[in-house]
């Protein structure tokens, strides 16, 4: 249970970051890269702890 919550905090602060990236530099292209990365993170978090039982 606490590598979830790690795992979430650390996708949250990595969400975080890149936001107010895109808030300073508010660019398409930048913005679209943005979505690709918590895109990408989000699946492999997801699919990491896929499958684990309780803790």
């Amino acid at each position: 249970m606490i590598e979830r919550l790690m795992a979430l905090l650390a996708f949250l602060v990595l969400a975080g970051f890149l936001s107010i990236l895109v808030i300073w530099v508010p660019r398409v292209d930048l913005g679209a890269w943005v979505l690709l990365t918590l895109v990408c993170a989000g699946y492999d978090m997801i699919d990491s702890h896929r499958g684990q039982g309780t803790s």
